[in-house]
């Protein structure tokens, strides 16, 4: 399969304005990202590119930062060695041990999670995913109903299945997405998962224990009302995917709205992640 590579320069960025970008970019197509010294450089299959589209993109971020970018043909076996080198394996908290095939199984940790990835969020290197693993890990999910909402590659729903989830149902918008969580539950051997391309409009009428919703600030609001449809009396949520302010106090108006209470939140970087409780009366 051939691909294409963007290398991105730039004068200045902020941090969580390349973060945003690297979605924005996920969103046209491109599925991995390796950091450079002066910006990073983004992969594509050639079938799948646009350039217009991206020049479209770029244009809407002149005001915030200044941006160059050259394309060039990767061979197969480049971007097999590109792909390889920059996912390296991941340790959440010293008991979760995230890997690719390619990588050596590491049995001395207690969980351990096989993700090919293919795309740049869903590896669990991302701080908003790797806060949500770590909320995971202390929480009580066994024999709970999980939904996971902007799935990705299927992490937080495999984990959560690792801990002893009863039932999950993972949804994601993008069919990327779809069929690699389908692929990285079996990888993990995982078959109480049930996996869903859409949005708020296909979450099943059903009660769930546990929410993992690590999306954005705006999608997040627009979908609060369905997640409390759903979510049982004392059932939890965890947030992520934005920042402390003004997101955190937007995102615990809205939840006020609905019955569900703030209990805490974790920040890494820019990034926070928030644990919510749904009144029992």
């Amino acid at each position: 399969m051939q691909y294409i590579k963007a290398i991105f320069t730039f004068k200045s960025i902020e941090d969580y304005q390349q973060d945003l970008l690297i979605s924005d970019l996920a969103d046209l197509g491109f599925d991995t990202f390796e950091d450079s010294e002066q910006g990073f450089t983004a992969f594509v299959v050639a079938t799948n590119f646009n350039e217009e589209g991206l020049k479209d993109l770029l244009s809407g971020y002149t005001e915030d930062f200044s941006t160059t970018y050259t394309l060039e043909n990767v061979a197969d076996e480049n971007w097999n060695a590109a792909w390889e080198k920059n996912f390296s394996p991941l340790i959440v908290d010293d008991v979760c041990y995230v890997r690719a095939t390619f990588h050596q199984p590491q049995p001395s940790y207690p969980y351990e999670i096989i993700i090919d990835p293919k795309m740049a969020f869903g590896t669990g290197h991302h701080q908003t995913t790797t806060m949500v693993m770590q909320y995971i890990l202390v929480a009580d999910v066994k024999d709970k109903a999980i939904l996971d909402m902007g799935c990705g590659t299927g992490i937080l729903a495999i984990l959560a299945a690792k801990l002893g989830a009863k039932s999950l149902v993972a949804i994601d918008y993008d069919d990327i997405c779809y069929e690699s969580t389908l692929e990285n539950a079996a990888l993990n051997n995982v078959n109480n998962l049930t996996a869903l391309c859409g949005s708020k409009e296909v979450i099943p009428n059903e009660e769930f224990d546990v929410i993992f919703a690590n999306i954005n600030r705006n999608i997040l609001l627009d979908q609060i009302h369905r997640y409390a449809e759903v979510l049982k009396k004392g059932g939890k949520i965890f947030f992520s995917g934005f920042y402390l302010n003004p997101d955190l106090g937007m995102i615990k108006e809205e939840c006020v709205k609905y019955g569900i209470e703030y209990f805490d939140h974790k920040q890494n970087g820019d990034w926070v992640a928030a644990q919510f409780v749904k009144q029992i009366s």
